[in-house]
């Protein structure tokens, strides 16, 4: 994804644009009533007098306030709510969220609409066909303000809570693993084994800034190699912490672009450094959010693990999608910038962010346990050998951890045999 789209996707999801594209919607209808008038040739048989429409326009202005403001009073109360009781970290997808800013944006844009109709109004400019038209549009703005209500109140009843909320980091988590499994070097070249692939004579690429990587245009990076010459060699993927020294990549170019600080200038300007990371293309940050709403949910103040064995259960379907791409069929497709080398995401990373928080944090409780003892034997079935082997992993280190933090010897025991068959192999199927 080019750097422009990702920033316009972001600017487009955030309130302020929506609410500004809506209200200006509303302005310009209470505007163009009184122009309309002068292209409606006919007379119309019947005349709507200016005290009628003003009164409509009053309530619409003076209640649409009022629902506005009661609104934020809501948004802000579900994420604090969502702050405290799941994570921080996804108070972001709810402050995104279409719907909220789809009604918010309405109830702005009618007020917006009702305050401008009625100081036109009040100036005279609207004539008898003008009112008319500015009466239709009323209605047609009171009707879109009934289903904005009725949405927002359905809306309510779920917003906002632990359910609701993981639902959300579940489905960007699922959209970043996909995107990724489309793309498993970000339409690079895989970096298998950067000791031995990267020449001697690379030139590295300083970060010079503190924070996330949020974002890497590749085509950017691949059009630069391209007009250059050069091999590019990535370092970190996004999601990676960086500090002012850390290498972001190494480049080797043929053609003499430029001193080498110009060129890692011209590097640099591909990596968007953020102070928080995103969900677009780190699928590592949706797993581990999605394991902070279990840990949360395991702290001694909320006592819940039954919201830690729902993650599990969430988190086991978004594992098993990567367990089903790892290991595809055929012949790879042709990497789309094939002088940018890539590291790839690894099993092992992407089990450690899933699982190793609620294995810590619920060592005590063998409900949550035996579930990650069964979702880490099922994953272990599937995908590619590094896939089972990550998962084993985690399984076995579950399982230590239990077994120190258990206190009760029955359920040590019953951790165990949990254990020894969840690894073991299926039995065979009998025959018809």
């Amino acid at each position: 994804m080019p750097r422009w789209r990702w920033v316009l996707i972001h600017v487009t999801r955030r309130l302020w644009f929506r609410a500004t594209l809506i209200g200006m919607l509303g302005v310009a209808a209470a505007i163009l009533a009184a122009v309309a008038e002068n292209y409606i040739p006919w007379k119309l048989p019947w005349d709507i007098g200016a005290d009628a429409v003003d009164s409509i326009l009053a309530i619409i202005a003076s209640s649409m306030l009022a629902v506005t403001t009661f609104s934020l009073n809501v948004m802000t109360s579900a994420y604090g709510s969502a702050a405290n009781n799941v994570t921080p970290r996804a108070t972001r997808l709810l402050r995104e969220d279409p719907v909220t800013q789809n009604v918010l944006s309405t109830f702005i844009g009618s007020f917006l609409f009702g305050i401008v109709g009625i100081i036109v109004l009040k100036t005279g400019a609207y004539g008898a066909r003008g009112r008319v038209v500015l009466f239709i549009v009323t209605i047609g703005v009171i009707a879109l303000i009934v289903i904005s209500l009725l949405r927002w109140i359905d809306y309510l009843t779920h917003f906002g809570q632990v359910g609701e909320t993981t639902k959300r980091v579940e489905e960007a988590t699922r959209e970043a693993i996909e995107a990724r499994l489309k793309a498993p070097a970000l339409g690079g070249a895989p970096l298998l084994d950067p000791a031995n692939e990267i020449p001697s004579a690379a030139v590295a690429v300083a970060a010079e800034v503190i924070g996330y990587i949020e974002h890497i245009d590749m085509s950017a990076l691949s059009q630069w190699c391209d007009e250059g010459d050069a091999q590019l060699y990535l370092a970190i993927n996004p999601g990676a912490f960086v500090y002012a020294d850390t290498t972001l990549a190494w480049f080797t170019a043929k053609v003499d672009g430029g001193s080498d600080e110009e060129m890692a200038a011209a590097v640099r300007k591909a990596f968007s450094i953020g102070e928080t990371r995103s969900f677009e293309q780190d699928p590592r940050f949706g797993l581990a959010v999605m394991s902070e709403i279990a840990s949360r949910a395991l702290s001694p103040g909320i006592n819940d693990p039954g919201t830690a064995i729902d993650v599990i259960g969430r988190t086991t379907r978004l594992m098993s999608l990567w367990a089903k791409g790892c290991a595809p069929e055929g012949e790879p497709e042709e990497a789309p910038y094939p002088r940018v080398h890539t590291p790839p995401l690894t099993a092992g990373d992407l089990f450690e962010d899933a699982f190793m928080l609620i294995a810590r944090d619920g060592a005590a409780m063998i409900e949550v346990q035996l579930r990650i003892q069964k979702a880490l034997g099922a994953l272990a079935r599937m995908g590619d050998e590094a896939f089972r082997a990550a998962a084993l992993h985690q399984a076995n280190l579950a399982r230590d951890r239990a077994e120190a933090g258990l206190s009760l010897a029955a359920d040590r025991i019953r951790l165990r045999e949990a254990a020894a068959d969840s690894q073991a192999p299926p039995a065979p199927s009998p025959r018809q």
